[in-house]
C-alpha cells in the first residue's frame, strides 16, 4: 500500500473525527426537532451551520494570522465542543441557531488548519493521493456519524456527549503533532463577475447542488422519521444515502474523463428528477424501497458538485483556479443556506415527501439551464479535458483544499495564497463582454432559484477521439 496513505495519519484522523461528530450532530438535531414537534424549523439549524461555514473563511484566516495554526485549531475545537454541550443545557431553538452558527465557524477554521498542513507538506507527486485520502476520511466520518444512531438510537443527551467527545479527541492529533507549522496563508481571491460570465453552467450546477444537498442533510432525517421509521432505521437510511456519495466517486471519475461533462451533468439531472419520484409521491414507502431509492438519489445528487468542479477547471486558467475554488464553495454555501429554509417551509405544510420533490425541482432547473449545445469552447484550456479528481464532500473543507488538487499548479498556489507577490498573483484582465454569446443564458431565472448564486456554464473536450466539450456562453 502506498506510503503516502499513512503520511499524515494525525491529520486524517482529526478530519475523520470532526466529520463523525458533525454528521451525528446534524442527524440527531433534526430528529430531536421532529420529536418535539418542530420539524418545520429543522431547516433553520442547517442554514445556520452553513452560514457559519461560509463566514468561517474570514474568521479562520484572522485567527490563524493572530495566534498561529495549532492555537487557532485548539481554540476553534474548544469553541465547537462547548457549543455542542450547550445544546443540552439550552434546549430551545432560539439558542440552538447561534450555537449551530458557531459550530460552522469553528469547523471551517479547523478545516483550514488541517488543509494548510496538507498543502505545505504533501510532496507534489503525491498530492493526488493525499487529496483522495482526505476526501475518503471526510466521507467515512460522515458515514460513521450516521451509524452511531443505528447502534445507539436514544435521543437523550448521550449523542451530544459523543459529538463533544469526537470534537475534543480531534484536538489531540493536531495539538501533539511534531510537524513543522505551515506558513500563514492569505484568503483566496473572489471574482464573482468573472466566473459567472466564464463558467455559468458550473455555477448553476453548484448552486442547485447546494440547495439540494443542504436540504437533504438538514431535513433528510425529518423526512425519514415522518415515514414512521424508528431512530435506528433513520440512521440506517442516512448511512445508506451518505455512503452513496463515497461510492459514486470512482465510476464518476471514469465517466467524466471520457464524455462531455456538460452533457453528463444534464443526463444526471434528468435521472435525478426521475429517481426522486417514488419517495416524492408515495406517502408511506416500505423501508427497503426507501433505502434503495435513497441510495440511487444520493448517488446522482453527490455526483453534481465534483462534475461542476471538473467542468469549470476545463475553462479556467491555472492562475485563476485558487479563486475558482473559493467561488465554487461560496456559491455552494449560499445554496446550502437557502435549501433547508425553502424545503423546510414546504415540509411544514404537512407533506414531508415534498423534500424529494424539491430536490427534483432543483434537478429540473439543471435540465433546463445546462445546455451542451450552448458551449462554444472559446476559453477551453489547452490541457482540457483535465483529469477528473474526486473532491471532499462540498463544505467539508475550505478553499485551501484546492492546493492539494493535482489540477492546480503548486507554484500558482504558493504565489496567490502564501503572500509574496500577492498583487502579482492578480489574474489577467477580464475578457471583453463581446467574447461571449449573450443570447445563450437567461440569468434571471437562475438568480431567482439559487439566490443570485449562478447561471449556466459548460466545458470542452479535446479533439483526440473524446466527445467534444464546448464552453457555455454567459
Amino acid at each position: 500500500m502506498p506510503r503516502s496513505i499513512f503520511a499524515f495519519p494525525s491529520l486524517f484522523t482529526a478530519t475523520l473525527l470532526m466529520l463523525l461528530g458533525s454528521g451525528l450532530l446534524t442527524t440527531y438535531l433534526a430528529l430531536r426537532m421532529a420529536a418535539e414537534g418542530a420539524a418545520g424549523q429543522a431547516g433553520w439549524l442547517m442554514a445556520a451551520h452553513y452560514a457559519g461555514l461560509v463566514l468561517g473563511g474570514k474568521f479562520g484566516h484572522l485567527m490563524i494570522s493572530r495566534v498561529g495554526h495549532v492555537r487557532a485549531y485548539v481554540a476553534a475545537g474548544g469553541m465547537v465542543s462547548a457549543a455542542v454541550i450547550a445544546h443540552g443545557l439550552l434546549p430551545w431553538l432560539a439558542a440552538w441557531l447561534p450555537l449551530r452558527f458557531l459550530i460552522g465557524l469553528g469547523m471551517m477554521t479547523q478545516f483550514m488548519v488541517v488543509e494548510s498542513w496538507l498543502n505545505e507538506q504533501a510532496e507534489p507527486r503525491k498530492r493526488g493521493r493525499v487529496f483522495s485520502m482526505y476526501m475518503t476520511a471526510s466521507y467515512l466520518g460522515l458515514v460513521l456519524g450516521q451509524l452511531v444512531l443505528v447502534v445507539r438510537p436514544a435521543l437523550g443527551l448521550e449523542p451530544l456527549l459523543l459529538v463533544a467527545l469526537c470534537f475534543s479527541l480531534c484536538l489531540v492529533p493536531v495539538a501533539t503533532t511534531r510537524r513543522i507549522h505551515p506558513a500563514p496563508l492569505k484568503p483566496a481571491p473572489l471574482e464573482p463577475r468573472f466566473f459567472l460570465k466564464r463558467v455559468p453552467q458550473s455555477m448553476t450546477t453548484v448552486a442547485m447542488a447546494g440547495l439540494a444537498i443542504g436540504a437533504f442533510y438538514g431535513l433528510g432525517p425529518v423526512y425519514a422519521g415522518a415515514q414512521g421509521l424508528e431512530t435506528r432505521e433513520v440512521g440506517l437510511f442516512m448511512t445508506t444515502c451518505v455512503l452513496a456519495g463515497l461510492v459514486v466517486q470512482a465510476p464518476l471519475g471514469r465517466l467524466s474523463d471520457r464524455f462531455d461533462r456538460s452533457l453528463l451533468i444534464r443526463l444526471i439531472a434528468v435521472a435525478l428528477a426521475l429517481s426522486v419520484l417514488p419517495l416524492g409521491l408515495l406517502p408511506r414507502p416500505p423501508l427497503a424501497l426507501m433505502l434503495a431509492v435513497g441510495f440511487v438519489v444520493s448517488l446522482l445528487l453527490f455526483a453534481l458538485y465534483p462534475l461542476a468542479v471538473a467542468l469549470s477547471n476545463d475553462h479556467v486558467e491555472q492562475e485563476r483556479r485558487v479563486a475558482l475554488s473559493a467561488m465554487l464553495l461560496l456559491v455552494f454555501g449560499v445554496g446550502a443556506c437557502l435549501g433547508p429554509l425553502i424545503a423546510g417551509e414546504l415540509m411544514s405544510r404537512g407533506v414531508p415527501r415534498l423534500l424529494y420533490l424539491f430536490i427534483g425541482a432543483c434537478a429540473l432547473v439543471l435540465v433546463w439551464r445546462v445546455r451542451p449545445q450552448d458551449v462554444h469552447g472559446l476559453h477551453r484550456v489547452e490541457e482540457a479535458p483535465i483529469q477528473h479528481v474526486a473532491v471532499p464532500v462540498a463544505m467539508a473543507g475550505s478553499p485551501l483544499s484546492v492546493a492539494l488538487d493535482p489540477r492546480v499548479d503548486e507554484a500558482v498556489v504558493q504565489e496567490q495564497m502564501q503572500g509574496g507577490a500577492a498583487g502579482a498573483g492578480s489574474p489577467p484582465e477580464q475578457e471583453d463582454a463581446t467574447d461571449v454569446d449573450t443570447a445563450a443564458v437567461d440569468t434571471a431565472a437562475v438568480d431567482t432559484a439559487a439566490g443570485d448564486a449562478a447561471t449556466g456554464e459548460s466545458a470542452g473536450k479535446g479533439d483526440d477521439g473524446m466527445s467534444t466539450q464546448r464552453e457555455a456562453a454567459s
